[in-house]
């Protein structure tokens, strides 16, 4: 056997085993978010490169090793590796971007700079980018929303998707889960109201503001409704809050009713331009399904427990309203 053969075999034996040290260092060594006892998730985001994914990784030299066996860049996603898998078959995960999908929730926020900043946390875009997304009025359009509607594209729930999903792929996937919500009974049940799904969530977001108890969100939704039919002011204290732009008020004062804005339902009649937040399932619903009676006035309990007595004249709310306040005032809450 000649020497350039024997030499032929021997690199080929110091490279698989260097690529199979590899292996093993890359299922051995600590991931960044851990070990899920399922093998190691790696994260790589589109800004990486080769050097960047090694320093990251802390894998050292031993990712030069795969670089220069493989010559491969490494595409963005979060990938799982496990101690059972071959070099080829890594080298095939990775080339092909053969990612682990993640759950990702929709919270009900109240803002879309707030979303933005929660949906970057579990995924690779950045919160920016989604910000000025939904706050696009032409990107907005060309979806069906305005600026003002768009928190009524996002059903909140738990999804599976990929990290590295971009905007524009994500706001599609919102798209197609809305649709699969807004089945044919519930806009059945949104015409006979007369409300568009949009007018629904706006709706909705002002119940779920009101009230943290689902049991009690049909009987709120049926009194809004019943303000709107009549062409009564909402006059919901969620809509001045949002109006004013602070969400920690506990108390609604005069000078606060005053503040201009097509949110405060004060001063406009009818429904707000769009939701003060994204409306939860429970509060989409409680609109639907709301609650048949003549109620047209409420007032949050004097005991703080969430929820509301309820009135048909005017002089019954006030008798509510002066115990409620009293009972603010000896908490000193202002």
């Amino acid at each position: 056997m000649s020497k350039k053969v024997i030499f032929l075999i021997s690199a080929l034996v110091v490279i698989v085993a260097g690529t199979t040290f590899f292996v093993y260092s890359l299922v051995s060594t600590k991931a960044p978010n851990g070990d899920d006892g399922h093998g190691r998730l790696i994260y790589i985001d589109r800004d990486d490169n080769v050097d960047s994914v090694r320093a990251k990784s802390e894998l050292g030299w031993r990712w030069d090793i795969y670089n220069k066996v493989f010559s491969t860049h490494p595409r963005t996603g979060r990938y799982r590796v496990s101690p059972e898998m071959t070099c080829l078959q890594l080298y095939r995960l990775l080339r092909n971007g053969t990612q682990e999908p993640m759950h990702l929730v929709i919270p009900t926020s109240r803002t879309m700079d707030r979303l933005a900043s929660v949906l970057s946390q579990s995924l690779m875009v950045d919160s920016a980018e989604i910000a000025q997304a939904l706050t696009d009025s032409i990107y907005c359009e060309t979806h069906g929303y305005t600026t003002a509607t768009i928190p009524a594209l996002f059903i909140p729930n738990t999804y599976e998707v990929y990290w590295d999903i971009s905007v524009d792929k994500l706001v599609e996937r919102m798209e197609r889960e809305n649709n699969r919500f807004w089945t044919a009974e519930r806009k059945a049940k949104a015409d006979a109201i007369g409300l568009t799904h949009e007018q629904v969530a706006t709706l909705a977001s002002i119940v779920d503001e009101e009230t943290a108890n689902d049991g009690e969100k049909p009987m709120i939704a049926g009194l809004y409704l019943n303000r709107l039919r009549i062409g009564m002011k909402l006059q919901a204290d969620p809509t001045v809050k949002f109006a004013v732009g602070d969400f920690s008020l506990r108390r609604i004062l005069g000078k606060h009713l005053l503040t201009e804005s097509p949110y405060n339902t004060y001063r406009v009649e009818g429904l707000p331009p769009g939701p003060i937040r994204i409306p939860s399932i429970a509060g989409l619903d409680a609109v639907l399904n709301h609650a048949e009676h003549d109620f047209l006035y409420m007032c949050a309990k004097e005991d703080f427990s969430g929820t509301h007595n309820y009135a048909r004249t005017l002089s019954e709310h006030y008798q509510n309203a002066r115990r409620y306040i009293r009972a603010l005032n000896e908490r000193g809450i202002r």
